[in-house]
C-alpha cells in the first residue's frame, strides 16, 4: 500500500483512465438548406448535427450538445454534392456526455495519441462549466469568440442561468478585448459574426480634435444604430490606443432580468482593453437610434450594464438627453454596454415612500369602511329593500376586494411565489375592473332615476346589473387568462425608481400592453359615460336653482356636497390619470391617490347621509300621520 502511494506521488493518477476509446464513422450530407453530420460509434451511441442558415442543432443520445471542430470545419465547406463517409476513432469520457473525434486512417489507432478534431459536449450545466473554465485558461483568439458564441445559442437553457451567465459573459469580454489587442495592419477593422458584429479602430491621439466619431457595426437587419463620439484626452497617456465597438443582434444574455420590451435601442458596448476607463472627466457619447418612435420622453433612461457589481442595468454616471424622436444621446462617464430603456416608473425613492404611505393607509380605511357599508347593509332591511343602497353595496365590495389585493400586492411579490403572486395580480385586475363596472352602474342608476323619472320600471332590474357588474369583469379577465400559457401576463413586475438602482416588485400586469390597452381603454370608456351623466345632473341642480321653491333655499355647500359625493360613486376622480401620461406630476400623483384610495370610506358616508334621510323622512311621515289621525 506504502509503495502504491509513493507511485502515485511520483507519477501522479492516469487521467487517460477515466475516457473509453472506440471505433465509429462519420457521414456528411448536403442537403438543399442543411448540412447534416451523423456520428455513429461502435458501442450504439449517436450524434446528430444539423448546420443550417439560421441555426446549428446537435443532439446526443437524449441531450443537446455543442460541437466544436479545432483544425478543421466540417461545416465550412458545403458545395460538395455527394455523401462524405469517414472512419473515425472517439475518446469518451465515463459519463458518455463528451466525446472527442478523431479521422481514423488505415494506419491510426484508437488511442490518447491521435489528434481531436471534433469535440462534442452535452449540454449539462458541469459539462459546460467545465468547457469555460478550459477556453478560460486558454483563449485562441479570434476563433473561441465564435466558439463561445455557438456555445450560447447550443446550449441556451444551460448558459441562461443566473450562475452560468455571469461567466459566459465574463468570458465574452475576455474574448472581445482578445480580439481588440490582436495585431492588424488597417487603421479599422470590422469582425461580422450572427450575433454580433465589433469595430476596431486604432486611435490617432495626435488629432487636435477633442473626440473621435465612430459609427457603431451594423448587424443582421443592416439599419443604423447609433453613432460614438470617445473622448480622446484620456487615452493620450496610455500605452494602448486601440478602441471596440461591439453591436449585439443577439443580447439575451445581458436582459436575463428584464424584459425585452424595456430595450428600445441595441446593445452597444465600448470596450478599452487597458486600465479601467472610469470617472471619464470628457464624457463618452452615444446617439442612439430608436427601434420605435412617439416615446415618452421622461421615460427614456440611459443604462450600463454593471458588469462588477450587481449584474443589472444602472443608470448612475450617465445622463439622456432627448435630441430627436427617434435619437437619445447617452452621455457616460466609463465604458461598459450601454442601452436605452423604457423604463415604467420615474419617481425617486423619497416620493415613492410617501405616496406608498398614503395609498396604504387609504387603501386600510377604504377597505374597513367598505366592509362596514356592506355590514349595515345586511343588518338594514330598509336599505336592502332599496336598488340605489344595493348599487352602493356592490360597489363597495368591488372597491373591498381591490383595496385588500393592493395591500398584499408588494408583499407577495417577496415571497417568490410565483402562483400566489399570479393570483393577487389576477385580483387586483378583477376588483379593479369590477370597481370600474359598478361605477359606471351607479351612473346609469342616476340617470334613470333623475333624468328619465318615468318609464323606468325593468324586470329583475338588480339581477341584471349584477350580471353586467361581476360578470363583464370576469369575461376580460378569463380571456387574458385562457391565453396564460403562451403569455403569461400576470405575474411579478419590478418598477424601477428614477433617483437610484433600485426597484420595488409589485403582482400585477406585466405587459404594458395589456396594462393601457385594456385598462386604459376599459376606464376610458366609462369614464366619458360617467362624466356625461355627472354634467347633465350638476346642470339639473343648477337650473332647479334658478327655477327657486324649495330647492333654491338650500345652502349652496349641500349642493357642493352632493355633487362631490355623486364623483366618488362615479370615480370620475379617476380621471386624474389622465393629466399624468407622459410625464410626473406629483400634485396629480398625491390628489390621485388621496381621492382614490379612500373612496371606499366616502361611499360610506354618503350611505350613511342617505340612511339618516331616509330616517328622517320616514319619522317626519309618521308623525304627520299621527297628527292627521288625531284630528
Amino acid at each position: 500500500m506504502t509503495l502504491l502511494l509513493l507511485l502515485i506521488m511520483i507519477y501522479g493518477v492516469d487521467a487517460e483512465s477515466e475516457f473509453t476509446y472506440e471505433n465509429g464513422n462519420m457521414t456528411l450530407e448536403n442537403g438543399t438548406r442543411t448540412l447534416e453530420m451523423r456520428i455513429s460509434l461502435a458501442s450504439g451511441h449517436n450524434i446528430t448535427v444539423r448546420d443550417s442558415a439560421k441555426e446549428t442543432r446537435c443532439n446526443s443520445v437524449i441531450n443537446s450538445c455543442y460541437i466544436e471542430c479545432s483544425f478543421y470545419d466540417f461545416f465550412e465547406d458545403q458545395n460538395f454534392t455527394e455523401t462524405k463517409k469517414y472512419d473515425i476513432c472517439a475518446k469518451k469520457n465515463n459519463n458518455s456526455t463528451r466525446v472527442e473525434i478523431s479521422i481514423k486512417n488505415s494506419t491510426s489507432q484508437c488511442n490518447k495519441y491521435a489528434v481531436s478534431l471534433c469535440t462534442v459536449v452535452d449540454c449539462l450545466p458541469d459539462e459546460i462549466g467545465e468547457l469555460l473554465g478550459e477556453k478560460d485558461k486558454q483563449m485562441k483568439i479570434p476563433k473561441d469568440l465564435r466558439n463561445l458564441l455557438s456555445v450560447k445559442k447550443m446550449c441556451r437553457d444551460v448558459i441562461f442561468n443566473e450562475t452560468m451567465v455571469n461567466t459566459y459573459n465574463r468570458l465574452e469580454k475576455k474574448a472581445i478585448h482578445g480580439v481588440i489587442n490582436m495585431t492588424v495592419p488597417e487603421q479599422s477593422k470590422t469582425y461580422s459574426h450572427e450575433d454580433l458584429s465589433m469595430t476596431v479602430v486604432k486611435m490617432n491621439l495626435s488629432m487636435k480634435e477633442e473626440y473621435l466619431q465612430i459609427p457603431a457595426p451594423r448587424v443582421l437587419d443592416n439599419n443604423e444604430v447609433a453613432e460614438i463620439w470617445i473622448p480622446v484626452k484620456p487615452f493620450q497617456n496610455q500605452l494602448e490606443n486601440k478602441i471596440g465597438v461591439v453591436t449585439y443582434d443577439a443580447d439575451e444574455h445581458l436582459k436575463l432580468n428584464l424584459k425585452k420590451t424595456d430595450f428600445i435601442s441595441k446593445i452597444i458596448r465600448v470596450e478599452f482593453p487597458g486600465p479601467d476607463t472610469n470617472k471619464l472627466t470628457d464624457q463618452l457619447k452615444i446617439q442612439f437610434r430608436m427601434n420605435t418612435k412617439d416615446l415618452p420622453k421622461d421615460n427614456l433612461s440611459c443604462r450600463f450594464y454593471d458588469e462588477k457589481g450587481g449584474k443589472t442595468w444602472e443608470n448612475h454616471g450617465c445622463y439622456t438627453n432627448t435630441t430627436r424622436d427617434d435619437v437619445v444621446e447617452c452621455s457616460c462617464d466609463h465604458m461598459t454596454p450601454f442601452a436605452v430603456l423604457l423604463t415604467n416608473l420615474k419617481i425617486p425613492e423619497e416620493q415613492w415612500k410617501i405616496l406608498s404611505y398614503i395609498s396604504y393607509v387609504g387603501c386600510g380605511l377604504s377597505a374597513f369602511f367598505s366592509a362596514c357599508t356592506v355590514l349595515s347593509f345586511m343588518f338594514n332591511s330598509t336599505a336592502r329593500a332599496e336598488v340605489s343602497s344595493s348599487i352602493h353595496v356592490s360597489l363597495s365590495g368591488a372597491l373591498f376586494l381591490l383595496n385588500i389585493s393592493f395591500m398584499l400586492s408588494e408583499w407577495t411579490a417577496t415571497l417568490g411565489i410565483n402562483e400566489l403572486c399570479v393570483f393577487i395580480g389576477v385580483m387586483i385586475h378583477y376588483s379593479l375592473l369590477s370597481s370600474f363596472t359598478w361605477m359606471a352602474i351607479e351612473a346609469l342608476h342616476l340617470y334613470l332615476l333623475l333624468i328619465r323619472v318615468f318609464n323606468i320600471y325593468i324586470r329583475h332590474y338588480m339581477v341584471k346589473l349584477s350580471l353586467v357588474g361581476w360578470g363583464v369583469p370576469a369575461i376580460v379577465v378569463g380571456a387574458l387568462l385562457s391565453a396564460y400559457n403562451t403569455m403569461p401576463f400576470y405575474g411579478k413586475n419590478d418598477m424601477t425608481l428614477s433617483d437610484d438602482n433600485k426597484t420595488n416588485a409589485i403582482c400585477w400586469i406585466k405587459e404594458p400592453g395589456i396594462l393601457y390597452g385594456v385598462n386604459l381603454s376599459y376606464f376610458t370608456i366609462i369614464f366619458l359615460f360617467n362624466l356625461g351623466i355627472l354634467i347633465t345632473v350638476c346642470r339639473q341642480i343648477f337650473k332647479l336653482r334658478r327655477v327657486g321653491g324649495t330647492h333654491a333655499k338650500m345652502p349652496v355647500w349641500k349642493d357642493a356636497g352632493t355633487v362631490l359625493g355623486l364623483m366618488s360613486l362615479m370615480g370620475t376622480t379617476w380621471g386624474l390619470a389622465f393629466f399624468s401620461i407622459g410625464f410626473t406630476n406629483y400634485v396629480i400623483l398625491y390628489l390621485f391617490c388621496i381621492f382614490n384610495s379612500m373612496q371606499g370610506f366616502y361611499i360610506f358616508l354618503w350611505m350613511c347621509g342617505t340612511m339618516r334621510k331616509n330616517r328622517a323622512q320616514t319619522s317626519q311621515s309618521k308623525t304627520k300621520s299621527t297628527a292627521d289621525i288625531s284630528k
